[in-house]
Protein backbone atom coordinates (compact mmCIF):
# COMPACT_ATOMS: atom_id res chain seq x y z
CA UNK A 1 0.00 0.00 0.00
CA UNK A 2 2.77 2.46 0.91
CA UNK A 3 4.43 1.86 -2.47
CA UNK A 4 1.24 2.68 -4.35
CA UNK A 5 0.62 5.80 -2.28
CA UNK A 6 4.03 7.38 -2.91
CA UNK A 7 3.85 6.44 -6.61
CA UNK A 8 0.52 8.29 -6.79
CA UNK A 9 2.07 11.35 -5.16
CA UNK A 10 4.83 11.33 -7.80
CA UNK A 11 2.12 11.18 -10.49
CA UNK A 12 0.00 14.03 -9.09
CA UNK A 13 2.93 16.41 -8.64
CA UNK A 14 4.10 15.78 -12.20
CA UNK A 15 0.56 16.13 -13.57
CA UNK A 16 0.38 19.72 -12.34
CA UNK A 17 3.88 20.49 -13.62
CA UNK A 18 3.34 18.80 -16.98
CA UNK A 19 0.31 20.97 -17.77
CA UNK A 20 2.60 24.04 -17.76
CA UNK A 21 5.21 22.85 -20.27
CA UNK A 22 3.23 22.69 -23.57
CA UNK A 23 1.94 26.22 -22.95
CA UNK A 24 5.42 27.78 -22.88
CA UNK A 25 5.30 28.75 -26.61
CA UNK A 26 1.92 30.45 -26.08
CA UNK A 27 3.24 32.38 -23.09
CA UNK A 28 6.36 33.30 -25.07
CA UNK A 29 4.22 34.62 -27.91
CA UNK A 30 1.90 36.55 -25.59
CA UNK A 31 4.83 38.24 -23.84
CA UNK A 32 6.82 38.78 -27.06
CA UNK A 33 9.98 37.14 -25.70
CA UNK A 34 12.95 36.22 -27.89
CA UNK A 35 14.52 32.75 -27.44
CA UNK A 36 17.24 34.23 -25.21
CA UNK A 37 14.73 36.22 -23.14
CA UNK A 38 12.57 33.13 -22.71
CA UNK A 39 15.61 31.13 -21.66
CA UNK A 40 16.49 33.60 -18.92
CA UNK A 41 12.88 33.81 -17.74
CA UNK A 42 12.75 30.02 -17.46
CA UNK A 43 15.78 30.20 -15.16
CA UNK A 44 13.39 31.20 -12.39
CA UNK A 45 12.34 27.63 -11.58
CA UNK A 46 15.84 26.13 -11.15
CA UNK A 47 17.05 29.28 -9.37
CA UNK A 48 14.30 28.85 -6.80
CA UNK A 49 15.22 25.18 -6.47
CA UNK A 50 18.91 25.90 -5.99
CA UNK A 51 18.30 28.63 -3.41
CA UNK A 52 16.04 26.42 -1.32
CA UNK A 53 17.71 23.00 -1.49
CA UNK A 54 20.60 23.59 0.96
CA UNK A 55 18.12 24.67 3.64
CA UNK A 56 15.38 22.22 2.70
CA UNK A 57 17.73 19.26 3.16
CA UNK A 58 18.20 20.22 6.82
CA UNK A 59 14.46 20.66 7.41
CA UNK A 60 13.52 17.42 5.65
CA UNK A 61 16.37 15.61 7.39
CA UNK A 62 14.86 16.51 10.75
CA UNK A 63 11.11 16.50 10.02
CA UNK A 64 11.08 13.54 7.62
CA UNK A 65 9.92 13.06 4.07
CA UNK A 66 6.23 12.58 4.89
CA UNK A 67 5.94 15.94 6.64
CA UNK A 68 7.67 17.63 3.72
CA UNK A 69 5.29 16.06 1.22
CA UNK A 70 2.20 16.98 3.25
CA UNK A 71 2.75 20.73 3.04
CA UNK A 72 4.88 21.15 -0.07
CA UNK A 73 2.65 19.18 -2.47
CA UNK A 74 -0.30 21.60 -2.23
CA UNK A 75 2.12 24.53 -2.10
CA UNK A 76 3.71 23.51 -5.39
CA UNK A 77 0.38 22.80 -7.10
CA UNK A 78 -0.80 26.31 -6.23
CA UNK A 79 2.55 27.93 -7.10
CA UNK A 80 2.69 26.51 -10.64
CA UNK A 81 -0.35 28.60 -11.66
CA UNK A 82 0.89 32.24 -11.33
CA UNK A 83 3.55 31.96 -14.10
CA UNK A 84 0.75 31.62 -16.66
CA UNK A 85 -0.56 35.05 -15.61
CA UNK A 86 2.82 36.85 -15.79
CA UNK A 87 2.62 40.19 -17.65
CA UNK A 88 6.31 40.24 -18.66
CA UNK A 89 9.53 38.23 -18.56
CA UNK A 90 10.68 39.57 -15.19
CA UNK A 91 7.46 38.62 -13.44
CA UNK A 92 7.58 35.24 -15.19
CA UNK A 93 11.06 34.68 -13.75
CA UNK A 94 9.93 35.64 -10.23
CA UNK A 95 6.78 33.52 -10.39
CA UNK A 96 8.78 30.49 -11.52
CA UNK A 97 11.31 31.11 -8.74
CA UNK A 98 8.50 30.90 -6.17
CA UNK A 99 7.34 27.65 -7.74
CA UNK A 100 10.93 26.41 -7.53
CA UNK A 101 11.03 27.03 -3.79
CA UNK A 102 8.05 24.72 -3.29
CA UNK A 103 9.32 22.23 -5.86
CA UNK A 104 12.61 21.77 -4.01
CA UNK A 105 10.76 20.47 -0.96
CA UNK A 106 8.29 18.20 -2.73
CA UNK A 107 11.02 16.67 -4.92
CA UNK A 108 13.25 15.93 -1.95
CA UNK A 109 10.37 14.76 0.24
CA UNK A 110 9.03 12.33 -2.36
CA UNK A 111 12.43 10.75 -2.91
CA UNK A 112 13.03 10.39 0.82
CA UNK A 113 9.65 8.69 1.32
CA UNK A 114 10.38 6.35 -1.61
CA UNK A 115 13.77 5.47 -0.10
CA UNK A 116 12.21 4.88 3.34
CA UNK A 117 9.63 2.59 1.73
CA UNK A 118 12.33 0.60 -0.05
CA UNK A 119 14.26 0.06 3.17
CA UNK A 120 11.24 -0.61 5.39
CA UNK A 121 9.45 -3.02 3.03
CA UNK A 122 12.61 -4.43 1.37
CA UNK A 123 11.43 -3.64 -2.14
CA UNK A 124 12.86 -1.80 -5.15
CA UNK A 125 10.46 0.95 -6.26
CA UNK A 126 12.54 4.06 -6.94
CA UNK A 127 12.56 3.66 -10.72
CA UNK A 128 8.82 3.03 -10.82
CA UNK A 129 8.17 6.05 -8.61
CA UNK A 130 10.00 8.15 -11.17
CA UNK A 131 8.08 6.26 -13.85
CA UNK A 132 4.82 7.50 -12.38
CA UNK A 133 6.35 10.98 -12.35
CA UNK A 134 7.05 10.64 -16.07
CA UNK A 135 3.53 9.31 -16.62
CA UNK A 136 2.11 12.33 -14.81
CA UNK A 137 4.24 14.61 -16.97
CA UNK A 138 2.97 12.84 -20.08
CA UNK A 139 -0.70 13.15 -19.07
CA UNK A 140 -0.22 16.79 -18.09
CA UNK A 141 1.59 17.51 -21.35
CA UNK A 142 -1.10 15.82 -23.44
CA UNK A 143 -3.76 17.81 -21.62
CA UNK A 144 -1.86 21.03 -22.20
CA UNK A 145 -1.28 20.17 -25.86
CA UNK A 146 -5.00 19.46 -26.33
CA UNK A 147 -5.86 22.76 -24.66
CA UNK A 148 -3.45 24.57 -26.99
CA UNK A 149 -4.97 22.83 -30.01
CA UNK A 150 -8.47 23.90 -28.95
CA UNK A 151 -7.31 27.46 -28.38
CA UNK A 152 -7.88 27.50 -24.62
CA UNK A 153 -5.91 30.13 -22.72
CA UNK A 154 -2.87 28.82 -20.78
CA UNK A 155 -4.27 30.39 -17.62
CA UNK A 156 -7.42 28.28 -17.91
CA UNK A 157 -5.83 24.93 -18.74
CA UNK A 158 -3.03 25.15 -16.16
CA UNK A 159 -5.36 26.27 -13.38
CA UNK A 160 -7.92 23.55 -14.18
CA UNK A 161 -5.34 20.76 -13.95
CA UNK A 162 -3.92 22.28 -10.77
CA UNK A 163 -7.39 22.32 -9.21
CA UNK A 164 -7.82 18.62 -10.00
CA UNK A 165 -4.39 17.81 -8.57
CA UNK A 166 -5.19 19.83 -5.46
CA UNK A 167 -8.34 17.78 -4.86
CA UNK A 168 -6.52 14.45 -5.10
CA UNK A 169 -2.89 14.98 -4.06
CA UNK A 170 -3.13 16.11 -0.42
CA UNK A 171 -5.72 13.41 0.35
CA UNK A 172 -3.30 10.74 -0.90
CA UNK A 173 -0.34 12.29 0.93
CA UNK A 174 -2.23 12.17 4.23
CA UNK A 175 -2.31 8.37 3.98
CA UNK A 176 1.46 7.99 3.62
CA UNK A 177 2.96 6.03 6.54
CA UNK A 178 5.24 7.83 8.92
CA UNK A 179 8.97 7.31 8.46
CA UNK A 180 11.05 5.18 10.82
CA UNK A 181 11.42 6.62 14.29
CA UNK A 182 14.39 8.96 14.51
CA UNK A 183 15.11 8.69 10.81
CA UNK A 184 15.30 12.40 10.49
CA UNK A 185 17.69 12.94 13.38
CA UNK A 186 20.88 10.95 12.90
CA UNK A 187 23.42 10.49 15.60
CA UNK A 188 27.06 9.67 15.93
CA UNK A 189 29.25 10.58 12.98
CA UNK A 190 26.36 11.10 10.54
CA UNK A 191 25.87 14.85 10.40
CA UNK A 192 22.74 16.74 9.45
CA UNK A 193 24.06 19.13 6.83
CA UNK A 194 22.78 21.21 3.98
CA UNK A 195 25.85 21.12 1.77
CA UNK A 196 29.09 19.18 1.85
CA UNK A 197 32.03 18.53 -0.45
CA UNK A 198 31.36 15.19 -2.15
CA UNK A 199 33.88 12.39 -2.33
CA UNK A 200 34.66 10.55 -5.55
CA UNK A 201 31.69 8.19 -5.34
CA UNK A 202 29.14 10.88 -4.54
CA UNK A 203 30.61 13.10 -7.25
CA UNK A 204 30.17 10.32 -9.79
CA UNK A 205 26.59 9.79 -8.67
CA UNK A 206 25.95 13.51 -9.13
CA UNK A 207 27.36 13.41 -12.67
CA UNK A 208 24.95 10.62 -13.61
CA UNK A 209 21.99 12.69 -12.43
CA UNK A 210 23.45 15.81 -14.05
CA UNK A 211 23.26 14.24 -17.51
CA UNK A 212 19.67 13.17 -16.95
CA UNK A 213 18.66 16.66 -15.87
CA UNK A 214 20.43 18.32 -18.82
CA UNK A 215 18.35 16.14 -21.10
CA UNK A 216 15.17 16.66 -19.06
CA UNK A 217 15.59 20.43 -18.99
CA UNK A 218 16.07 20.63 -22.74
CA UNK A 219 13.07 18.46 -23.54
CA UNK A 220 10.80 20.13 -21.00
CA UNK A 221 11.53 23.75 -21.87
CA UNK A 222 12.37 23.61 -25.56
CA UNK A 223 10.73 20.59 -27.24
CA UNK A 224 7.47 22.39 -27.97
CA UNK A 225 9.29 25.53 -29.12
CA UNK A 226 11.61 23.49 -31.37
CA UNK A 227 8.81 21.52 -33.01
CA UNK A 228 6.70 24.61 -33.49
CA UNK A 229 9.26 27.17 -34.65
CA UNK A 230 11.85 25.01 -36.44
CA UNK A 231 9.75 22.20 -37.90
CA UNK A 232 6.47 24.08 -38.32
CA UNK A 233 4.21 21.92 -36.14
CA UNK A 234 0.87 23.34 -35.06
CA UNK A 235 0.40 24.17 -31.34
CA UNK A 236 -1.23 20.84 -30.48
CA UNK A 237 1.34 18.74 -32.35
CA UNK A 238 4.21 20.70 -30.83
CA UNK A 239 3.10 19.67 -27.35
CA UNK A 240 3.36 16.01 -28.34
CA UNK A 241 7.16 16.17 -28.35
CA UNK A 242 7.44 16.25 -24.60
CA UNK A 243 4.50 13.86 -24.28
CA UNK A 244 6.42 11.30 -26.38
CA UNK A 245 9.54 11.94 -24.34
CA UNK A 246 7.64 11.41 -21.08
CA UNK A 247 5.82 8.31 -22.33
CA UNK A 248 9.00 6.46 -23.28
CA UNK A 249 10.70 7.70 -20.14
CA UNK A 250 7.85 6.21 -18.13
CA UNK A 251 8.20 2.90 -20.00
CA UNK A 252 11.90 2.80 -19.19
CA UNK A 253 11.35 3.64 -15.54
CA UNK A 254 8.53 1.16 -15.04
CA UNK A 255 10.92 -1.56 -16.18
CA UNK A 256 14.02 -0.07 -14.58
CA UNK A 257 13.80 -1.85 -11.23
CA UNK A 258 13.79 -5.42 -12.52
CA UNK A 259 16.20 -4.63 -15.36
CA UNK A 260 18.66 -3.22 -12.83
CA UNK A 261 18.25 -6.34 -10.68
CA UNK A 262 18.97 -8.59 -13.66
CA UNK A 263 21.80 -6.82 -15.49
CA UNK A 264 23.17 -4.39 -12.94
CA UNK A 265 23.18 -0.62 -12.69
CA UNK A 266 26.34 -0.13 -14.77
CA UNK A 267 25.12 -1.97 -17.87
CA UNK A 268 21.66 -0.44 -17.67
CA UNK A 269 22.88 3.14 -17.25
CA UNK A 270 25.52 2.87 -19.98
CA UNK A 271 23.11 1.29 -22.48
CA UNK A 272 20.34 3.77 -21.78
CA UNK A 273 22.59 6.79 -22.21
CA UNK A 274 23.67 5.39 -25.59
CA UNK A 275 20.00 5.24 -26.61
CA UNK A 276 19.55 8.83 -25.38
CA UNK A 277 22.43 9.91 -27.58
CA UNK A 278 20.82 8.33 -30.64
CA UNK A 279 17.58 10.11 -29.81
CA UNK A 280 19.30 13.47 -29.48
CA UNK A 281 21.03 12.98 -32.83
CA UNK A 282 17.66 12.30 -34.44
CA UNK A 283 16.19 15.45 -32.89
CA UNK A 284 19.05 17.69 -33.96
CA UNK A 285 19.24 16.39 -37.54
CA UNK A 286 15.53 15.65 -38.06
CA UNK A 287 14.36 16.71 -41.55
CA UNK A 288 10.74 16.91 -40.45
CA UNK A 289 8.35 16.56 -37.52
CA UNK A 290 7.92 12.73 -37.38
CA UNK A 291 11.67 12.11 -37.14
CA UNK A 292 12.02 14.64 -34.34
CA UNK A 293 9.11 13.05 -32.49
CA UNK A 294 10.84 9.66 -32.68
CA UNK A 295 14.04 11.32 -31.48
CA UNK A 296 12.36 12.82 -28.42
CA UNK A 297 10.81 9.43 -27.63
CA UNK A 298 14.19 7.65 -27.82
CA UNK A 299 15.82 10.37 -25.74
CA UNK A 300 13.14 9.92 -23.10
CA UNK A 301 13.69 6.16 -22.97
CA UNK A 302 17.46 6.58 -22.82
CA UNK A 303 17.32 9.16 -20.07
CA UNK A 304 14.83 7.20 -18.01
CA UNK A 305 16.97 5.47 -15.40
CA UNK A 306 19.85 7.86 -14.75
CA UNK A 307 18.14 9.96 -12.10
CA UNK A 308 16.44 7.06 -10.22
CA UNK A 309 19.74 5.17 -10.12
CA UNK A 310 21.52 8.25 -8.79
CA UNK A 311 18.88 8.95 -6.14
CA UNK A 312 18.91 5.36 -4.88
CA UNK A 313 22.70 5.35 -4.77
CA UNK A 314 22.83 8.67 -2.93
CA UNK A 315 20.20 7.68 -0.37
CA UNK A 316 22.24 4.59 0.50
CA UNK A 317 25.64 6.31 0.58
CA UNK A 318 27.42 6.55 3.91
CA UNK A 319 28.66 9.64 5.72
CA UNK A 320 25.56 11.85 5.67
CA UNK A 321 21.81 11.52 6.05
CA UNK A 322 19.77 10.34 3.05
CA UNK A 323 18.18 13.81 2.93
CA UNK A 324 21.59 15.51 2.72
CA UNK A 325 22.89 13.08 0.09
CA UNK A 326 19.77 13.31 -2.06
CA UNK A 327 19.78 17.10 -1.71
CA UNK A 328 23.39 17.24 -2.92
CA UNK A 329 22.58 15.09 -5.95
CA UNK A 330 19.61 17.35 -6.67
CA UNK A 331 21.67 20.50 -6.23
CA UNK A 332 24.52 19.42 -8.50
CA UNK A 333 22.30 17.86 -11.15
CA UNK A 334 20.10 20.95 -11.22
CA UNK A 335 23.12 22.93 -12.37
CA UNK A 336 22.44 21.24 -15.70
CA UNK A 337 18.78 22.13 -15.46
CA UNK A 338 19.79 25.67 -14.50
CA UNK A 339 22.25 26.17 -17.36
CA UNK A 340 20.27 24.42 -20.08
CA UNK A 341 17.62 27.13 -20.71
CA UNK A 342 19.99 30.11 -21.12
CA UNK A 343 22.58 28.11 -23.07
CA UNK A 344 19.97 26.89 -25.52
CA UNK A 345 18.34 30.32 -25.73
CA UNK A 346 21.62 32.17 -26.23
CA UNK A 347 22.99 29.74 -28.82
CA UNK A 348 19.63 29.71 -30.61
CA UNK A 349 19.73 33.49 -30.80
CA UNK A 350 23.01 33.29 -32.74
CA UNK A 351 22.95 29.98 -34.59
CA UNK A 352 19.40 28.61 -34.39
CA UNK A 353 17.66 26.09 -32.19
CA UNK A 354 19.09 23.03 -33.95
CA UNK A 355 22.62 24.08 -33.09
CA UNK A 356 21.56 24.92 -29.55
CA UNK A 357 20.17 21.45 -28.92
CA UNK A 358 23.39 20.00 -30.31
CA UNK A 359 25.18 21.43 -27.28
CA UNK A 360 23.64 18.57 -25.31
CA UNK A 361 25.42 15.84 -27.27
CA UNK A 362 28.86 16.19 -25.68
CA UNK A 363 27.67 15.87 -22.05
CA UNK A 364 25.79 12.68 -22.92
CA UNK A 365 28.93 11.28 -24.58
CA UNK A 366 30.99 12.02 -21.50
CA UNK A 367 28.47 10.58 -19.05
CA UNK A 368 27.86 7.46 -21.11
CA UNK A 369 31.56 6.66 -20.70
CA UNK A 370 31.98 7.88 -17.12
CA UNK A 371 28.93 6.12 -15.73
CA UNK A 372 30.49 2.67 -16.17
CA UNK A 373 33.45 3.66 -14.01
CA UNK A 374 31.32 5.58 -11.51
CA UNK A 375 28.69 2.99 -10.73
CA UNK A 376 31.18 0.10 -10.82
CA UNK A 377 32.95 1.62 -7.79
CA UNK A 378 29.80 1.81 -5.70
CA UNK A 379 29.45 -0.59 -2.86
CA UNK A 380 26.82 -3.16 -3.79
CA UNK A 381 23.44 -2.39 -2.29
CA UNK A 382 21.54 -5.04 -0.28
CA UNK A 383 19.69 -7.46 -2.52
CA UNK A 384 15.96 -6.80 -2.39
CA UNK A 385 13.03 -7.71 -4.56
CA UNK A 386 10.91 -5.57 -6.81
CA UNK A 387 7.43 -5.14 -5.40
Amino acid sequence: MASRLIMTVFFVQALAFGAWLPRIPDIQARLGLSPAELGYALLGLPVGLLIALPFVSIVVGRAGGRAAVLWSLPAFIVAICPPAFAPDGIVLFLALALAGLAMSTIELGMNIVADETEKRDEVVIMSRCHGFWSLGMMVGSLTGAAAAHWGLAPQLSITAIAALALLVGPAIAMRLPRGPSGAGSPSGDTPVSGLFIPGAIMLGICIVALAGNILEGAAADWSAVYLRQVLGADPGAAGLGYAAYSLLMAVGRFNGDWVRSRWGAVVVARSCYAVALVGLLLVVFAPDYPWALVGFALAGFGGSVGVPLAVSAAASAAGHTPAANVALVSLVSLVGFLLTPPIIGSVAELFGLRAALGVLLLPVFVVAIAVAFTLARRRAAPVVTAA
